[in-house]
């Protein structure tokens, strides 16, 4: 059971769908917090209504004999801010940001941020992946996954599926079965 209520990790619902495309006056921005800053920042963004996502993976933990599930950002001290140079001010008067660097492609972090997006949502476990290493290139050809694209990856004799979001050169994989996969 949780503690808290279920946290907003995007902001409109629809950013990372169509919402990006169509507004040219803002780019993306990696926001880095202060220690446990993430979910702060984003309830403020949320009423300043500033655009942004963080990415929120389920854990349980276990606090005095009882498990108690709760969310947690996938990307440690890391949101990303979808906004105009008014709204990115705004955000760093808010005293939880400790740094802030612009994405160079826009579409490029909108595409990994959707893959990230839909790992979460399958529900599969999950492994945050640091510093990625070039591997081949594939796309899930069935199943809950299809579609997605990533990086093979073998770890302890075991296959990978390794999405990535190169602006950070951080990731999420999954185990996967290299029968559901085919070369890009």
């Amino acid at each position: 059971m949780p503690i808290l209520a279920a946290e907003t990790s995007l902001f409109p619902d629809n950013l990372l769908l169509d919402y990006t495309a169509e507004c040219s006056e803002r780019r993306w921005w990696a926001v880095y917090t202060k220690s446990r800053q993430e979910k702060s920042l984003a309830r403020q963004l949320v009423g300043m209504e500033v655009p942004f996502y963080l990415p929120l993976i389920p854990r349980v933990t276990n606090i005095g004999g009882r498990r108690v599930k709760s969310l947690r950002p996938l990307f440690s001290g890391y949101l990303f801010l979808f906004a105009s140079d008014e709204e990115r001010i705004l955000t760093l008067s808010t005293d939880r940001v400790a740094q802030m660097w612009s994405a160079p492609r826009t579409s490029e972090l909108t595409r990994d941020l959707q893959s990230v997006q839909a790992l979460i949502e399958s529900g599969v476990p999950l492994t945050t992946e640091g510093k990625l290493e070039p591997g081949q290139r594939v796309r899930v050809k069935n199943g809950a996954l299809e579609g997605l694209e990533g990086v093979v990856q073998s770890r302890r004799g075991e296959d990978r599926l390794l999405v990535s979001v190169h602006f950070l050169q951080q990731g999420v994989s999954i185990q996967i079965k290299d029968y559901l996969l085919e070369p890009i």
